[in-house]
């Protein structure tokens, strides 16, 4: 083993674990991966969102999906972004390789925040969740907007770096830096959480 890599893994095996940590996976959906809205840097999240999913499952992390799920005609964020993840569609689905599990939850929203209006701080109070790992889309919107929310109801904040991104690097880095500011929110790699948990 080289002395980076065995540097790297000290490190890592050294830091500190999370306190009572969920996944919350944000509009990792067909119409934000590959359809109406869709983006390849959304595509290029899979394989590294998997592998943090199955790795989190595995310690006993719970995963919690927070989907948007919209009435046709109705929300407002249709008038900006057009007809998307409306309910009851195929683009609302979670996309087939981050597919829930039976131990999942999924927390339908009408809004950017995971937060907003659903059943997800009472679904965390209740699996006694003290800190939320942002993984999803978009780093500087719906993910944003969710931190948020969390930061408010006293959770702390941790993001999944390579398990986040946006339709642009600018985007997914002034997202990063805005949520390290505000809310306190390191970026971590996935070999970094796996090992927190």
């Amino acid at each position: 083993m080289e002395i980076g890599a065995l540097r790297t893994n000290l490190i890592v095996s050294e830091m500190e674990k999370l306190n009572a940590p969920a996944i919350l996976v944000v509009d990792m959906l067909n119409d934000f991966v590959t359809g109406s809205i869709g983006c390849d840097r959304a595509v290029q999240i899979l394989p590294a969102t998997a592998r943090l999913l199955d790795a989190a499952r595995e310690k006993g992390v719970p995963v919690i999906y927070c989907n948007d799920a919209h009435l046709p005609g109705i929300d407002r964020e249709l008038k900006i972004w057009g007809d998307h993840a409306l309910v009851g569609t195929l683009g609302a689905e979670v996309v087939p390789e981050l597919a829930p599990k039976e131990q999942d939850y999924v927390v339908p929203k009408r809004r950017y925040s995971g937060f907003f209006q659903t059943d997800l701080d009472i679904l965390l109070k209740e699996l006694g969740v003290k800190t939320v790992v942002i993984t999803g889309l978009h780093t500087h919107m719906c993910c944003r907007h969710t931190a948020a929310d969390a930061y408010c109801l006293g959770y702390d904040v941790v993001v999944a770096k390579e398990a986040t991104n946006s339709f642009t690097e600018e985007d997914y880095q002034n997202g990063l830096a805005y949520l390290k500011t505000c809310y306190g929110a390191d970026a971590y790699s996935n070999d970094e959480l796996i090992a927190m948990f």
